[in-house]
């Protein structure tokens, strides 16, 4: 028998939901949202809540994966892609170099090469012995079957996201080589994977719904009367919902602290507790120190201002602290006095005072090894800038834990068992695995990969053992272990997230439900 205070305590949304299905059918959300007319968000509200009550029972979940279209899609999709662009420029315009059809199309050098390859594959377009662009095929415009059915689907993908379930085998290898999970910003489409969850009615939520029946009940009665319905007398003839007097208050939201700053804190507390001693610098720093003094050539890729951000005044330190300056420059140009042969270049020593904000939190382990102690531990948990594409993975400033252990003994097994002990204790991991990686800074060079639970393998970060090049000139000439970690990939799987930016997020009711899960 169901009680009086059962069929009071049910929302609207809950009554509707009893009432639309029966025990033979079942249901997830998206079918409440399309047959009951709900909101998405209400058909979740109304799930959880009689999940709660033990109305329904959850009898699957299913894995779907849905593409939606990214801003670059929507970009192609408004202007055309570059191989809509290409085509229609060359029927125009004639034959033409790929420079010249670059800025004709108003595309990027790399997008006319690829699409080239593509197009002079499938016989549509072909380069003369002047290394001019035409059309096999004069004058024609129409896509390649491929090439129209993207632009189909960008169109449909307008009005929302596209199950794949809806594609035809055709469709899905067209649009597989345009959509990515991670790093979606770079295709036309974003790859979204999600769990479906079916539900059927019990025997209890049978029961509520005969009672419900009984009562008269349809989930469509008032539960609040607006000034707007005693104007208008709309009020008249309508069913109101019993008042709830035992209904919660509203949430009270104390002030706590942002989770990752928590999340920082503790790893600080337990390097300390096991000895190390903390480092930390400012954000502007020299070439010197952020490459120069870590034996990174200054003919260096990294050193292309893409991959760094610049300090436009003042552009370039006073000077650089002898006789650090001198012996650097000397092992960069010969080998100075570490039995290395060095770079064998000129040493610019203008341009090693440029400044330029930290990219990489390895500057403060070469600041600190002139005055480090031996033995000795120290780290840093310190924020870095770098130019990069931001997604997911991927921030253009982030924080980074590095270290160093200095000892007459130390050595490879001892930094493999700190890696270990970082993965575990900091990162959740569990399991860890090692693969050589190059560093101009360190020999040997290992990469540190960590298996998390739900994420599954990525990169954690390098690390290694300082070359002689880098610590003679500062005065050491013990073994130096040395990593650098990206803390905040270890705080991703830490707190449970899926995407670097919520680590930052502005969402003041997203950053409560996460402190609320630690």
């Amino acid at each position: 028998m169901v009680s009086e205070a059962t069929l009071k305590s049910l929302h609207p949304l809950e009554v509707k939901t009893l009432l639309h299905f029966d025990r033979a059918t079942e249901f997830d959300a998206q079918k409440m949202e399309h047959e009951i007319g709900l909101k998405l968000g209400q058909c979740n509200q109304a799930l959880s809540w009689l999940s709660a009550k033990a109305c329904i029972d959850e009898t699957r979940r299913d894995e779907r994966v849905f593409y939606e279209r990214t801003e670059l899609g929507a970009r192609y999709a408004e202007r055309g892609t570059p191989v809509e662009r290409m085509i229609h420029t060359l029927a125009e315009k004639g034959p033409m170099t790929m420079p010249e059809l670059a800025e004709h199309a108003d595309l990027e050098k790399k997008d006319v090469g690829s699409s080239f390859g593509q197009l002079s594959k499938q016989g549509i377009l072909a380069m003369d012995a002047e290394k001019r662009v035409s059309l096999v095929d004069a004058g024609a415009e129409d896509l390649p079957a491929p090439d129209a059915m993207i632009r189909a689907l960008l169109e449909r993908a307008a009005d929302g996201e596209i199950a794949e379930s809806t594609l035809s085998d055709d469709e899905k290898s067209a649009i597989a080589p345009h959509a990515k999970k991670r790093g979606a910003a770079s295709a036309m489409f974003r790859v979204v994977e999600r769990e479906i969850v079916f539900y059927q009615l019990n025997d209890t939520g049978l029961e509520v719904k005969e009672a419900l029946a009984g009562k008269g009940m349809t989930g469509d009665e008032v539960g609040r009367l607006t000034p707007e319905m005693l104007r208008d007398g709309s009020w008249r003839g309508k069913t109101f919902r019993e008042y709830g007097v035992d209904a919660p208050t509203s949430r009270l939201l104390p002030g706590r602290r942002n989770p990752y700053c928590e999340y920082l804190d503790s790893v600080k507390d337990k390097l300390v507790s096991l000895g190390f001693e903390e480092f930390t610098g400012p954000i502007v720093e020299t070439e010197f120190w952020n490459s120069d003094a870590l034996f990174m050539p200054q003919f260096h890729s990294a050193r292309d201002i893409h991959d760094v951000y610049y300090v436009k005044t003042p552009s370039h330190a006073k000077k650089i602290e002898e006789p650090y300056l001198s012996r650097v420059a000397k092992t960069h140009e010969d080998g100075w006095e570490t039995g290395s042969r060095g770079w064998g270049y000129g040493f610019d020593r203008d341009f090693t005072r440029r400044l330029i904000l930290r990219s990489q939190g390895t500057v403060m382990s070469a600041k600190s090894l002139h005055t480090a102690k031996v033995p000795g531990k120290y780290f840093g948990i310190l924020r870095c800038f770098r130019y990069d594409q931001v997604d997911a993975t991927h921030l253009s400033d982030f924080y980074q834990t590095e270290g160093i252990v200095l000892g007459e003994e130390v050595n490879l097994k001892n930094l493999l068992g700190l890696l270990e002990m970082f993965a575990v204790e900091l990162a959740g991991a569990t399991d860890v695995r090692y693969v050589p990686g190059y560093f101009p800074f360190t020999e040997p060079s290992v990469e540190v990969h960590i298996k998390h639970p739900r994420l599954g393998w990525f990169e954690l970060g390098g690390s290694g053992i300082f070359r002689p090049e880098v610590t003679k000139p500062m005065g050491v000439d013990v073994p130096v272990l040395a990593w650098g970690l990206g803390i905040d990939r270890m705080a991703l799987m830490h707190l449970g997230l899926n995407d670097l930016r919520e680590l930052f997020s502005p969402d003041l009711e997203n950053v409560r439900l996460r402190r609320r899960s630690l």
